[in-house]
């Protein structure tokens, strides 16, 4: 166990993009992204947003939410959201760095933090927030059983790539739907951690992960942003 946290810690602090996106002029929220060892394999903790939401319901997410004034940062958001969320406790949590961020459809600055947490966690689900909370193999991210994807054009105009994964829960006996910036999230992820080609096609030039990746997300600020201002 100890082994396979450690490569992904190594991994990930090399993907660490702290607080540098933090003063860009949009709306802020942060997602969790909870790591677990079972059975020496890494999973991904996952939730299913409560059918009586507004935004959203019955889609898979990861424990998030708005950033809110009493947050100091985005790691805070993260961890507050979560503990309201599944009664995952923040000192609970074995934070290893934020990731590149991603806009959300309100156009949201969504920062993922990934963080370590123990395979005895026991989920206790607000229902008002979140219906179920399930784990997925990591490695189905980089090699998935059902997976599609398709094009589309966000409000701004820049084409993007959705992923789509269909995960067959043996516990809960039934199929989950992981798509949007949910899936983007995870593979990326996947990418950083297992640094594997997956078996499916990506936005990514795999040979230069970071600058890649960044390249990406300015081009997708950049159009959101102008767009923003040409609404002005």
């Amino acid at each position: 166990r100890q082994g396979v946290m450690e490569k992904a810690r190594r991994r990930l602090r090399e993907f660490d993009v702290g607080d540098r996106f933090s003063r860009l002029p949009l709306p802020r929220a942060a997602v969790l992204l909870p790591l677990v060892v079972r059975g020496g394999r890494l999973h991904l903790l996952l939730t299913v947003r409560s059918m009586q939401l507004r935004r959203s319901p019955g889609e898979v997410c990861f424990p998030g939410g708005k950033s809110e004034a009493t947050d100091k940062d985005d790691i805070d958001t993260a961890l507050r959201e979560a503990k309201e969320e599944v009664g995952l406790q923040p000192e609970k949590v074995e934070v290893i760095c934020r990731l590149m961020p991603g806009i959300d459809k309100m156009n949201n600055l969504v920062t993922p933090v990934v963080g370590f947490i123990e395979d005895t966690f026991q989920a206790n689900p607000n229902p008002d927030e979140v219906s179920e909370v399930f784990v997925v193999p990591l490695e189905y991210f980089v090699k998935p059983l059902n997976y599609k994807t398709f094009f589309y054009k966000t409000s701004s105009g820049y084409l993007t790539r959705i992923h789509c994964f269909m995960y067959d829960d043996q516990e809960h006996k039934r199929s989950f739907k992981i798509w949007g910036l949910t899936a983007h999230f995870a593979v990326f992820l996947a990418l950083v951690i297992f640094g594997e080609r997956p078996t499916f096609e990506v936005d990514y030039d795999l040979d230069n992960l970071i600058s890649s990746s960044e390249n990406n997300f300015i081009n997708l600020y950049t159009s959101v942003y102008e767009r923003k201002k040409s609404n002005l």
